[in-house]
Parts: C-alpha cells; structure tokens; sequence
C-alpha cells in the first residue's frame, strides 16, 4: 500500500466525519456567503480544530474566494484543503544532516513513545542509515525492556543500564557508541512523565548538557509523542512539555483510530509546532514523516 493510501486510510474516521458534514453543508447553499462561512467554522470546531485555527482557515477562505472571484460552493472543498497544505507546511523536515545526530524522544506513558522510536529506527535503517538506541528513560523498567524488544526486532544497537539509573549516563554512553560505531542516528528514549515540570528541565537540562559536551556540532531533534485519540489533551500535553523541554517537533500516533485528526490544526496554529511524523497503523512502516499536502488530501480528498 502506497503512503498516501495509508494516510488515506489512516485518516478515514476524521475525513468521514469531518467531511460528511461539509460535503453536507457545501451542498445545501447555492451561494457563498458569511451563513456559509459562519456554519463552516463551526463544523471544523466540532472537528477537534481549535477556535483559532477555524478562525483563520475561514478567514483565508473568505480572501481566496475574494481574489479567485469564486462564486460556487462546491469549490470551497478544494480550497479548504489548499488552506489546509499551507497551514501546515514548514519545519516538517528532520534537521538530521550530522553523523551523527541526536533525537531526544519524550512523552507520557501510553502514548506510543517506544513504539514510535522503534518504527523510526526501522525507517532509518531503510533508507540506509546506522541506528543506535538509547534506553534513558529509567524511570520505569518496562521502558527499558520494550526498547530491547524493538532494538530486536529492527536489528538494531542498543545502549542500556538499570532501572533507576541516572538518564544523562545513558545518553553519555548511548553517544559514544555512536561515534564508536559511525552511527547516523543516536535516539535516546527519554522522560516518559511530566509530575514535576523542575524535575523534568533538570534531567533534560542535565542531557543537553551532555550532549553538548559531546557532540557539540551535532544536529538534535526533540520529539514528542503524542496520542490523537486524546484531542484537546493533547494539546495541552504540547503546551506544557513545550514549556519543559524546547520541544522541536511532534509524532503524532493512533491517528488511524480516531475522528480527531483535525487536533493537528490546533497544534500547529496556536502552539506553533510541526508535526514530524504521523503514525497511521499497527505496522512496523506505519509511522511516516509527515507530508502536510499528503496530510490535507487525506484529510479532504475524495
């Protein structure tokens, strides 16, 4: 299955349910005017996109319109869908040039963290890189062992302690197995909790610090992993680990098992943060960089 029908397919309970109602509305105006525009936004809010991003998107649909000198509403599904493209284009791109460079993967438990780090190692490894994983969150010892259990089934390196060890170790240890091992990419599985926003800045403060001492040219991501089922949670979940962390981009997962895939709007709109990648499935070549044309033809194609 080719990626688009994956994000087709992936995207298929947001686009039935989003679409269904616009398709809807579109069909029973035969004039564009402010009504359709005001029933619009509020579709799109029932959609999990936030106030903002409604507010916007309908704001540039009116300019659009305006400048296109379109006057049928049947056009309006295609122009919500450029719309849609623009929002989301730019700071998609892994900034990944070094050997190696480094991504920091966080997120709360249940999310998919460890999961995404080892569908990103295979992704890596597909496109011909050397991969080495980091085992830093040592706050819970399943963490560690799902990492091993991925670093199996991916055939790839992996840096570990025990539970409860000090995570900057590992990441310091995780580093110079890469350079040992002429590795592209070092991911470090990190905290997997926000209880206390102090101790999370020490420990990934602690990390940078290392990483700074030690590769101090290489490129570094910070990822966090986000579940789309839980909407506006998630958002909240940007908010605060942004504050905590200097999060540079988002995977968002599960967005085949949900009708909230509109929540990418809002992330991007209010918070200002590019989504990565997505995942669309169970399979191990189910998370994929994130394409926001791609992502808008799911999400408003036929």
């Amino acid at each position: 299955m080719g990626f688009f029908s994956k994000i087709g397919q992936g995207l298929k309970k947001t686009r039935d349910s989003l679409m269904g109602t616009v398709n809807s509305l579109l069909h029973s105006f035969t004039k564009i005017d402010d009504e359709l525009f005001e029933e619009l936004e509020e579709i799109l809010i029932t959609g999990d996109v936030s106030v903002t991003a409604a507010e916007d998107i309908c704001t540039q649909l009116r300019e659009t319109v305006k400048e296109r000198g379109i006057t049928d509403p049947s056009q309006i599904r295609e122009l919500l869908r450029e719309t849609v493209a623009d929002m989301l284009r730019g700071g998609q791109e892994l900034a990944l040039s070094t050997s190696p460079s480094v991504i920091l993967v966080i997120g709360v438990n249940g999310v998919g963290k460890t999961t995404s780090i080892g569908k990103m190692a295979a992704l890596f490894k597909s496109q011909g890189k050397k991969v080495v994983l980091g085992a830093a969150d040592t706050f819970r010892a399943a963490a560690i062992e799902q990492l091993e259990i991925w670093a199996e089934r991916t055939d790839t390196p992996i840096v570990k302690h025990t539970q409860g060890a000090d995570p900057a170790a590992v990441v310091f240890d995780t580093l110079a197995a890469a350079k040992a091992r002429g590795a592209d990419v070092a991911i470090c599985d990190t905290a997997g909790r926000l209880h206390n926003k102090k101790n999370l800045m020490d420990e990934l403060g602690k990390i940078s610090r290392v990483i700074d001492r030690e590769l101090p040219d290489a490129d570094r991501e910070v990822l966090l992993v986000l579940d789309a089922t839980t909407g506006q949670n998630a958002v909240n979940q940007v908010r605060e680990f942004r504050a905590a962390a200097g999060i540079t981009g988002i995977i968002l997962t599960k967005l085949d098992g949900t009708a909230r895939g509109g929540v990418v709007l809002t992330i991007r709109k209010e918070l200002d943060v590019p989504v990565k990648f997505i995942g669309v499935g169970e399979g191990i070549d189910d998370l994929q960089p994130f394409d926001p044309d791609e992502f808008a033809d799911g999400l408003f194609g036929e």
